[in-house]
């Protein structure tokens, strides 16, 4: 997923549906990425943030994969692929943007907020 711009199944990610309060740091790098006061239920199947941590920790460039053109998420520190970023698709969120990102591109740091 990380090196090849994989995605995971939907709903089958560790972090899909928790709560659990902390900072989702890259898995590869251990960057710290989003939190989880940013991170809403969008029902979609991949964990879901209306915003990054700080947004210099995160690259964003186009994706015509798959016969799309989306947004592509990377972190900005190793370069790997954590998902992509979808935005004007109506979420009561503050920003109107869903970065759905893989699970498995993630751990979360259950100590700090």
């Amino acid at each position: 997923m990380l090196r090849q711009a994989g995605t995971e199944p939907p709903g089958v990610g560790e972090y899909t549906d928790t709560t659990t309060e902390g900072t989702y740091r890259c898995r590869a790098c251990g960057e710290e990425l989003f939190r989880s006061t940013e991170k809403f239920d969008s029902h979609c199947g991949w964990p879901s943030f209306f915003s990054p941590a700080d947004s210099d920790k995160i690259i964003e460039r186009e994706d015509r994969s798959l016969g799309m053109v989306r947004t592509e998420v990377l972190c900005a520190n190793c370069g790997s692929h954590l998902g992509h970023v979808f935005a004007g698709e109506g979420y009561a969120t503050p920003t109107d943007l869903r970065y759905c990102i893989n699970s498995i591109s993630m751990t979360l740091d259950q100590r700090e907020v």
